[in-house]
């Protein structure tokens, strides 16, 4: 009985530092694989250059890995030039809203919320049933401080994904303000 208590103790210690040593792992691989894509798509599309491989495919990649790294208005540069390309080579609608999202929410991690509504907007234009780009729209509309827009977009989000808990999350809490500020 005096030993089971101290290997119960070890192998505890040991399967917990075991799951915080794969959980690094796997940090650290996120990471490295962040670094090396960036500086691959860096060096293959560097801003001045006219290579082959400069598609709008590649800028948003590039855009939304230094979303990724927090590098937001490095990553405006790269999904504006995304932008530009995919227009010019009329891509899919599908692909100008998901570049155009990715710009507004680049923007409004600046706090630039009105270019951000701008950006929302026309990736709604493109595909108007996109719920992430109306979540952003809603939340853009919030910082703005029209309380009542985003609530009837959170609404829209939830007619789209019944399902979405940050719509369902950030509605409650509207309608919570402006029940209280209406009274």
């Amino acid at each position: 009985m005096d030993t089971l208590l101290p290997q119960a103790y070890l192998i505890g210690l040991v399967v917990l530092l075991g799951g915080a040593a794969v959980v690094v792992a796997r940090q650290i691989w996120r990471v490295r694989s962040d670094e090396v894509t960036l500086a691959r798509l860096e060096r293959d599309l560097a801003p001045g250059e006219v290579k082959g491989s400069a598609d709008a495919a590649s800028l948003y990649e590039l855009g939304s890995v230094q979303l990724r790294k927090r590098l937001y208005s490095q990553a405006a540069d790269s999904l504006t030039r995304a932008l530009q390309l995919a227009i010019a080579q009329e891509d899919p609608p599908e692909a100008v809203a998901l570049i155009e999202n990715a710009l507004g929410f680049s923007l409004a991690a600046q706090t630039k919320y009105k270019p951000a509504l701008k950006h929302y907007r026309a990736a709604l234009k493109a595909k108007p049933d996109y719920p992430v780009a109306l979540n952003n729209l809603a939340y853009a509309l919030e910082k703005l401080q029209n309380a009542e827009e985003a609530a009837s977009t959170y609404r829209k989000v939830l007619e789209l994904d019944s399902g979405n808990r940050t719509a369902q999350r950030r509605l409650s809490r509207l309608e919570r303000t402006l029940g209280t500020t209406a009274a």
